[in-house]
């Protein structure tokens, strides 16, 4: 693939290309390598744009995507590995998706809910890891419920098991282990929506954009991306979109 200086150069103007990885994502960050540096698909994606640019490439972690988010123009990262929310786009330029999510709903076997429509109700608590994408989709679309936010998605998913809130909002992967391991609980099986798991740049970069999207499409073309899923074994958990 051929990279214009002006691309690399907008892209990475200190000629080493540092990568925003948000380190709370169970899918996307597995772990750490022998080095410390972050492991799974999210740096993967990281390190192919890297290789396009023939650059080095430095990490720079986040815990959570909101401290990632507003970091955003402040020259502490060139690219950003953070799912697209209309919230996060007037600082964030955003590529396309190279991995979807679903987001469901979590509920109790005796509870009255039985589609998405159902939870938006006043007086209806859902638990949500705080600043998620999923978390501002709920925010710019339910308006009746109560949104009771945590610091992490594990704490998210304790106020359910807590019996602090009425359902649970998170990705559906870590729903679906939630129902094999305990019981008296179901999933609402259409999700509310999907996280669109992209790379954002600070704002007007637009050629740039341009081209962390070709390389993400000829990831998906060739099929290196779904070789890494399947390495990191998320085959079966994350969705390769189709352009």
């Amino acid at each position: 693939m051929t990279v214009s200086r002006a691309v690399k150069h907008q892209l990475a103007p200190s000629g080493i290309l540092r990568a925003g990885i948000n380190l709370s994502n169970f899918l996307l960050v597995s772990g750490s390598g022998p080095d410390g540096a972050p492991k799974g698909i999210s740096p993967d994606i990281a390190r192919r744009v890297a290789n396009a640019l023939d650059l080095p490439l430095e990490f720079v972690t986040f815990e959570r995507p909101g401290e990632l988010a507003d970091a955003a123009g402040k020259n502490i990262w060139d690219i950003g590995n953070i799912a697209f929310e209309v919230d996060r786009a007037h600082a964030i330029d955003f590529s396309d998706p190279y991995v979807l999510i679903e987001a469901n709903f979590l509920v109790r076997d005796c509870a009255n809910f039985h589609t998405n429509s159902d939870i938006d109700r006043r007086g209806i608590s859902i638990g949500v890891s705080e600043r998620s994408a999923y978390d501002l989709w709920l925010r710019n679309n339910f308006k009746l419920a109560r949104i009771v936010r945590s610091p992490s998605i594990q704490m998210s998913h304790d106020l359910f098991f807590e019996n602090k809130v009425d359902v649970l909002a998170s990705l559906k992967p870590k729903l679906l282990e939630e129902t094999e391991n305990n019981e008296g609980i179901r999933l609402i099986d259409e999700p509310f929506t999907a996280i669109k798991q992209s790379i954002g740049l600070p704002k007007e970069k637009q050629d740039s954009v341009a081209f962390v999207n070709e390389v993400i499409r000829s990831s998906i073309r060739d099929g290196w991306l779904a070789g890494r899923l399947e390495k990191h074994g998320m085959t079966s958990k994350l969705k390769v979109p189709v352009y």
